[in-house]
Parts: structure tokens; sequence; C-alpha cells
């Protein structure tokens, strides 16, 4: 269970199937809010949270909404950390040739919950050698 204040009018982030990795966040916004084309726009959600240690929310991109109008999600993944308990907001960028209207309720985002770890560097002047090595950028080739 993670605990969730959600100040606006809408439905707590929802998983739209059964198999949906991620769930569905809404604007909360007051009136209709237009991006115009390659307008950035940061959207309130109404939504805080508190994440146990270890995890993470991801904010990824509507794969409808990128397809159909052009908006997606700017720093994508955003990551929200465990010890962020501000409001949940999404950087969306109008990347279409047309301005784009949401209003209250809208579905802008999606929000997935994973695990990670936490790291420590080991300083060294060698890297063991592997089948891949630098090859980087396509190097396997297009096809």
């Amino acid at each position: 269970m993670i605990k969730i204040v959600n100040t606006s009018a809408n439905a707590l982030p929802a998983y739209e199937t059964n198999a949906s990795a991620g769930m569905d966040i809404r604007a909360a916004l007051d009136n209709p809010v237009t991006i115009n084309p390659l307008e950035r726009l940061v959207v309130p959600t109404g939504l805080f949270i508190e994440l146990p240690m270890g995890f993470e929310a991801q904010i990824r991109p509507r794969s409808g909404l990128a397809a159909r109008n052009g908006i997606t999600v700017l720093n994508s993944p955003g990551t929200i950390d465990a010890d962020y308990r501000g409001e949940i907001k999404i950087i969306l960028i109008n990347l279409s040739g047309e301005a784009f209207t949401m209003k209250n309720g809208d579905r802008i985002a999606q929000m997935i919950i994973s695990k990670h770890e936490k790291i420590e560097w080991k300083e060294t002047d060698v890297l063991n050698i592997s089948e891949r090595g630098a090859g980087g950028f396509g190097h396997t080739g297009t096809t």
C-alpha cells in the first residue's frame, strides 16, 4: 500500500486493464488549458504520494495522446523519488502543428511504480572486455 493524498475531484490513478503496467493520471484544472505547438506546460494533478524507500514513480507519456495529438511528457520518464512530498505535476509538450486543449479530468500521462537499487562506485583503470565492447548508436545495423 502506498499513501496518497488527492486534492482534486478526479479519480485516483488507476490501471485501465488487468495487464496494464502504468496507471493513468488526470489533469487537475480549474479551467481548460491550451498548449500551442512546441509549447510546454506544467500540469497539476492534485496528487501527493509517499513512496517507500527503494521505490520510485516514473511518469511516462500516454501512447494514444502522443500518436494522435503529439502530446508527450517532456522529461520522459520523469522520476518521483521516495522522499518527495510535493504535488505531482506533469511537464507536457506539444510536438504537433496544432493547438491542443485539455480539461479537468483528462488522462494526460501514466505512472509506473518500480523498485530500484542503490549502488556504490568502484573506481578502476580497466573494465572487463565484453562482446559488445564500445559499440553503440546503431552498431548492430538497422534491419
